[in-house]
């Protein structure tokens, strides 16, 4: 994986560990976003205004 592989060099390079980080950041928000996006517009039981 690129983050194990680059916490080596966590001390004189921590930019190789910035692209992978970011890369499983935005992951992890696009699928909450879409989570979000899925209850908002199939759940019943929700009201809308």
């Amino acid at each position: 994986m690129m983050i194990n592989d680059a916490k080596e060099f966590i001390w004189t390079q921590p930019q190789l560990l910035l692209l992978p980080g970011l890369m499983i950041f935005f992951s992890v928000m696009a699928f909450n976003l879409l989570g979000d996006a899925l209850r908002d517009r199939l759940d019943p039981a929700q009201e809308r205004h």
